[in-house]
């Protein structure tokens, strides 16, 4: 943690045992034999480390002190709340905002009625179509057959075999 005090910048590093800040020229390290290095304030938490007592049931450690939510004062000012989202109407691409509103408005029965309503012209246009279809089929045949006539097939010629695979006699 870096203070800056009028015009004078302390790094200070904090105990590893009590949590307590460490100003430069002080505290004792100490490096383990797997090269990890503890800072302490004074000999006490030193002590306390290497006898292996928890700082958590100490009663003047910061970490007992968080345990039991002691530094109520601190963790309210860091607490924030989020701002609350507002609920946002947009028109969507097609229907605007006041069709949405209406359509939102209106009862199930009307809108279940409107949906069948509707299923119904498109399926009596589709039948419409089909029908259409139907009878210029049947227009085109009816004229095919007018042309095409009986006088161009002799009456003793029949096709020898058929055209698409080995099925005649040889």
């Amino acid at each position: 943690m870096i203070l800056n005090l009028d015009n004078i910048v302390l790094l200070t590093e904090l105990c590893r045992f009590s949590g307590a800040k460490i100003y430069p020229g002080r505290g004792i390290r100490f490096v383990r034999a797997d090269s990890q290095v503890f800072l302490f304030v004074n000999s006490k938490c030193k002590r306390y480390f290497h006898n292996r007592l928890k700082p958590s049931k100490l009663t003047w450690t910061a970490m007992y002190r968080k345990q039991h939510k002691k530094d109520a004062a601190q963790e309210a000012v860091k607490k924030r709340r989020r701002a609350t989202k507002k609920p946002y109407s947009r028109s969507i691409v097609g229907a605007t905002l006041e069709v949405i509103q209406k359509r939102r408005t209106e009862k199930p029965e009307v809108r279940d009625a409107a949906r069948e309503a509707a299923l119904r012209e498109i399926k009596e246009r589709i039948k419409k179509t089909k029908d259409e279809k139907k009878a210029k089929k049947a227009e085109v045949m009816a004229k095919t057959q007018k042309t095409s006539g009986k006088g161009n097939v002799p009456k003793g010629a029949a096709p020898r075999g058929s055209k698409l695979g080995g099925g005649g006699k040889r």
